[in-house]
């Protein structure tokens, strides 16, 4: 929970103790506290200023200056984690404690026009029969489900957590869903809730009454072999639980699996602590989720950055062996056309030996077509028909790969 100091309550305590025992005291690093006290024009003991004291030599204290116009009067050391915290949400915490440390929220703060439309709506909205809550999730407005003995409380304690966000720079806005808070760029969703107590329902004098009445109704039927058309038993039946409202209230904020960790998102009211004076604190909360959000944010974008940078690797290796493919397919059909074409002038050049001077009949004939294929089948193979022929099949260029598709397991 957050405590409130003065500038000299907060300077007397700075030279009552070393710096790294009340930072302790804080749970903050030493290095924050030295932050604060500069932030606020608070002196600090010099470096070796207790090992002279402990040591009996004479030191003095350096005076407390005035404060300037633009230092807070008052300082604000919200509540630390106890819990081990990794190390990006532990910086952002202590980031944001410094900055609260000269957030000064009133004892009567100034209404917030979305806080104060949101418990005109709880008033007017019908209590849930099992529960005693009421509830509200607009647009624009805070998501909320409390009992209406707590409309007043709730109204006053956001406020209190609404002036404290804004002395950080965190602005409650509404939008096209509930109203949330905006901070460093982040949107984050909160709602308030209300604990409810559930106990065994016990009978009223009444509902005993009317129990005994049914049954006696049920046994009269039973007797007159009516039995089938009894069927009080599907609406008269008597609730199992009893719900209270306990005035415990909740403030959470959104759900969120963060990659650095799990900032803290929960805060309810306790023996000792309630919402009102958690304020400070639920600032903090706020501006470490929105740090947390926003490295979750470079963390997956860069995750994805790399994988696609990987899946085009494997795309890029599965089309060059994709364009390799149709290259070689294409030289072995030129090279299969090269061998026919061979084989079609060894078997002209035979037959030509054989009868060098017949030029007519079948053998003549066959030789005409064989010399006809032939010139053809070399003017297929030359260099600007060739060139023609592999722009058309789309090989040999920019385009090898045009009709590439990488497989689903590539992704």
């Amino acid at each position: 929970m957050a405590r409130t100091f003065t500038r000299d309550e907060f300077y007397e305590l700075v030279w009552s103790k070393p710096m790294t025992h009340l930072a302790k005291e804080f749970v903050l690093s030493d290095v924050a506290l030295h932050k604060i006290c500069r932030k606020h024009d608070i002196p600090t003991p010099p470096l070796g200023w207790w090992a002279k004291k402990a040591a009996g030599r004479k030191v003095s204290k350096t005076p407390l200056p005035r404060a300037k116009p633009d230092v807070a009067a008052h300082i604000t050391i919200s509540g630390g984690e106890l819990r081990q915290e990794p190390n990006l949400i532990a910086t952002a915490r202590e980031n944001a404690r410094i900055l609260a440390s000269s957030s000064q929220t009133a004892i009567e703060p100034a209404s917030n026009v979305i806080v104060v439309r949101t418990a005109a709506k709880l008033r007017k909205a019908k209590s849930d029969a099992t529960t005693g809550l009421v509830s509200v999730r607009e647009p624009g407005l805070i998501a909320a489900n409390i009992a209406p003995a707590s409309i007043d409380r709730f109204e006053h304690a956001l406020n209190k957590i609404v002036a404290a966000c804004e002395g950080i720079g965190i602005i409650l806005a509404s939008g096209k869903a509930a109203a949330s808070f905006s901070c460093d760029g982040e949107i984050i969703g909160f709602s308030v809730t209300e604990a409810v107590r559930r106990e065994k329902h016990v009978l009223t004098a009444k509902e005993k009454a009317d129990e005994e009445a049914r049954l006696k109704r049920r046994q009269r039927r039973w007797n007159r072999n009516e039995w089938d058309a009894d069927l009080s038993f599907l609406s008269n039946r008597l609730p199992e639980w009893d719900y209270h409202p306990t005035g415990q209230l909740s403030f959470e904020l959104e759900h969120n699996y963060l990659l650095a960790g799990a900032p803290r998102r929960a805060f309810r009211d306790a023996k000792t602590q309630r919402l009102e004076t958690m304020a400070s604190d639920m600032a903090v909360g706020l501006m470490v989720m929105a740090a947390a959000k926003k490295d979750d944010r470079a963390r997956r974008d860069e995750a994805e950055r790399i994988r696609k940078e990987e899946q085009q690797r494997r795309e890029q290796v599965l089309r060059s062996k994709y364009v390799e493919e149709r290259r070689g397919k294409a030289l072995d059909a030129i090279l299969e056309e090269v061998g026919d074409l061979d084989r079609l002038r060894r078997l002209i050049a035979s037959l030509s030996a054989e009868r060098p001077g017949e030029s007519e009949g079948r053998v003549g004939a066959f030789l005409a077509f064989a010399r006809q294929k032939l010139a053809m089948r070399e003017a297929a193979l030359s260099g600007p028909e060739l060139g023609r022929r592999l722009e058309g099949s789309r090989l040999f260029g920019d385009d090898d790969d045009h009709d590439f598709r990488p497989p689903p397991y590539s992704y």
